[in-house]
């Protein structure tokens, strides 16, 4: 399947567009982690945990679903392919397992941060509001990264989709000194 150079042209503007987004709410998360745990005043911590609930419940599943939908449909709309480059085998594998902890790991350590400050009650484990943040933001920027830069070469699948289709091997060069 290949897109159209405008679905092509549209489907990379959401790509690109959903991915800085959630980068965007990856970092603050990070600051408002941040916030919460060196922060003396228990008003400010409760607010920043509370904070970080509404990105968690409320915008990051859907931004991290529509990187990785928007991922794969560019992948398989156009001559890059799913498997048939490197980087962007890893790219598509890291999105998958960033937005799998995104549900499973993030959004239950926000929720426990958020019923550990109920007023009054102690300050937010580190580990719960700043582990998250700081793993996706180091994933993302790995992944922005491979993207511009393109490691690694072709996949056995690559270059195998890419090498003659009549069979033979290509001959090597033989050196002809004159």
């Amino acid at each position: 399947m290949k897109l159209s150079r405008p679905a092509r042209r549209a489907s990379l503007v959401v790509h690109v567009a959903a991915s800085a987004c959630w980068l965007g709410l990856t970092l603050g998360l990070l600051a408002l982690g941040i916030t919460a745990t060196t922060t003396g005043s228990a008003v400010t911590v409760e607010a920043s945990v509370r904070a970080m609930k509404l990105f968690a419940d409320w915008l990051l599943l859907p931004v991290a679903f529509l990187t990785l939908l928007s991922g794969l449909l560019l992948s398989l709309g156009t001559p890059w392919g799913l498997a048939r480059h490197r980087w962007v085998y890893v790219k598509f594998w890291l999105t998958l397992a960033t937005t799998a902890a995104t549900a499973f790991a993030l959004r239950p350590g926000v929720n426990s941060a958020v019923a550990a400050v109920a007023p009054g009650g102690p300050l937010p484990d580190a580990g719960d509001v700043l582990f998250g943040p700081v793993v996706s933001m180091s994933a993302y920027v790995f992944m922005t990264v491979i993207s511009v830069l393109k490691p690694w070469g072709l996949t056995r699948r690559g270059r195998r989709l890419r090498a003659p289709r009549t069979g033979a091997l290509p001959s090597p060069r033989v050196r002809q000194d004159v």
